[in-house]
């Protein structure tokens, strides 16, 4: 029962990428599609109110278009929660966020990464929760895939021009987001999902006790959250809470959400390349690096603690701590590894409470940030790994390395490289800060090795703009708001940045003719050699930090 539960979900994503992965080309591409009739009228109306016109933009103005319009919107969000107190929708009167909470609220979701340092039931009126929080998570969203769409632009196209951000923001939220988001609101409301602006409900309990029962707008919330790969909860336990995902079926829909437009943006560009072999061996790259994830958190949670052998609980249950019973082990093992692989952050079971070795999946797949990911910066950063791949195949046989008919030189390996080094620095670095400082060792509520893994997980989820949590880490003081808030920024729009670069880079280029002599990236020992490359990236990088936190504190299980 247990592996059904697993295999299907993950065979109806496969089934349901391919048609949608077609629907997205047509999207960034600008190709016609059987919504144009109506949707191009909605464009053309926000275009014409907005001013945006259709010009092409190279590759710094892609970038400086992304990061003022995010600077703004991050701004405007800043504000709201700081007076959010004096606003209207505000039935239950939260109070005004305070400054370093806001600064770090508002960066982690303008960056996609969703980190929260509150507690949404409480923390955030309906007017914060629909206004900033859903609002970013569809800009957010739009702008990771607007990156990736011109970044496919540059690496395979013949003219120094990326697209148009503007263009492709609006597009991708009024002709993806938005209808996906408004299918599954209405589904997630038959499962018994609130959507309402009414106050919270106090309640008699049959022990004659008042209690609070929050409500709110959570479904429209939640579409979004995880469609846009975002990941925010409207309540503080996240998809655990029984508002947010009450049911199997909730469950299962919340998974397809996070998933489908990851995927179909790999097919998306088997489609806008003309060359569906190349997609597949990139998909096929980032589906056996998340399969071989899967077993290794299921069976180490199925094993549960050995400390609880002499009860006999250990064998009959597993590792049910920090699990909801009505998803079990299987569903939660499932959730935790697509949601770190994909980036998304949502919970339905509490990372913190995992056993060692099922910790490091979550850890082991936001430190390679290539898994799919999240909207766009995922699949640019296994498109980074497999140019560094053709480079390091080219270095063997003494060819300059081409990569999809575009010669790879010293520029861009240069840029790839720095987007490599970024990623650890901005996890590792503030780390050891924190473990060194007595600021940053206030947060830590565990000692030992899994004290040590709280605070890399904690930079490690900012830095590749997860947002899920050990919660044993306390993320709300002045010290850790203001440098997670610093390392999403970091880990958001550098990445970008660079990649960007890249595409603009090869853009200028004129495709080379391909020869017998053509090292091909659309066969199986790319995958091989691609995967090889990841993961030895990965582990040389890594391998300290995990080793001085989740294997050895499973080496000291029993002890």
């Amino acid at each position: 029962m247990d592996v059904i539960q697993i295999i299907i979900p993950l065979i109806i994503f496969v089934l349901i990428i391919i048609p949608l992965g077609r629907y997205v080309y047509y999207v960034l591409s600008g190709e016609k599609s059987f919504v144009d009739p109506l949707l191009n009228k909605v464009d053309n109306l926000i275009f014409k109110v907005t001013g945006i016109k259709n010009e092409e933009m190279n590759w710094k103005t892609y970038i400086l278009a992304i990061i003022i319009s995010n600077a703004i919107m991050c701004l405007c969000a800043y504000i709201i929660l700081r007076i959010q107190n004096l606003l209207f929708l505000n039935p239950n009167n939260i109070t005004a966020m305070k400054p370093d909470l806001s600064f770090n609220t508002a960066i982690s979701f303008i960056t996609n990464t969703n980190l929260q340092g509150y507690a949404g039931e409480s923390g955030v009126s309906y007017l914060s929760q629909m206004g900033v929080m859903t609002f970013l998570m569809f800009t957010s969203a739009s702008t990771g895939f607007a990156a990736a769409s011109a970044f496919m632009r540059g690496i395979i196209g013949k003219k120094r021009t990326l697209g148009n951000f503007f263009v492709d923001m609006t597009r991708i939220i009024t002709r993806i987001l938005l209808p996906l988001s408004i299918f599954v609101t209405v589904i997630l409301v038959s499962q018994g999902v609130p959507q309402t602006l009414a106050p919270n409900k106090t309640i008699t309990t049959i022990e004659s006790k008042y209690q609070d029962i929050a409500m709110g707008p959570v479904a429209s919330l939640e579409s979004i959250k995880h469609i846009g790969t975002n990941g925010g909860g409207f309540f503080n336990a996240n998809s655990a809470h029984p508002f947010e995902n009450p049911t199997a079926f909730s469950n299962l829909v919340e998974l397809l959400s996070m998933m489908a437009l990851p995927g179909a943006l790999v097919i998306a560009f088997g489609l806008m390349l003309k060359n569906k072999k190349q997609s597949l061996m990139i998909f096929i790259t980032m589906g056996v690096l998340l399969v071989m994830m899967i077993p290794i958190i299921y069976m180490s949670e199925k094993a549960g603690n050995p400390n609880l052998a002499h009860v006999g609980l250990s064998q009959v249950m597993g590792n049910m701590e920090g699990k909801e019973v009505r998803f079990g082990i299987a569903a939660s093992a499932l959730f935790t590894t697509i949601t770190t692989a994909f980036t998304t952050g949502t919970v339905n079971t509490m990372h913190d409470s995992l056993m060692p070795l099922g910790g490091i999946v979550p850890l082991w797949n936001m430190m390679l940030n290539v898994v799919f990911g999240g909207k766009g910066v995922g699949f640019m950063n296994m498109m980074m790994y497999a140019i560094i791949t053709v480079f390091i195949a080219g270095l063997m046989v003494g060819r300059t390395p081409e990569f999809l008919g575009k010669k790879i030189e010293g520029k861009e390996i240069k840029l790839i490289a720095l987007a490599i080094l970024v990623h650890p620095f901005i996890i590792l670095f503030p780390s050891a800060v924190a473990l060194s400082t007595k600021m940053g060792l206030s947060s830590i509520t565990n000692s030992g090795f899994h004290g040590l893994t709280e605070t890399v997980y904690q930079f490690t989820s900012a830095a590749a703009n997860n947002g899920s949590v050990f919660a044993g880490f306390n993320g709300n003081t002045m010290f850790a708001n203001t440098t997670t808030g610093i390392v999403m920024l970091l880990g958001r729009y550098l990445s970008i940045i660079i990649l960007l670069a890249v595409a603009g880079s090869l853009a200028s280029k004129h495709a080379a003719a391909e020869t017998m002599a053509t090292f091909r990236t659309d066969n199986s020992i790319f995958v091989v050699i691609l995967i090889s490359v990841v993961i030895i990236i990965g582990a040389l990088t890594f391998l300290p930090a995990l080793t001085l936190g989740p294997i050895a504190e499973h080496l000291m299980l029993g002890h």
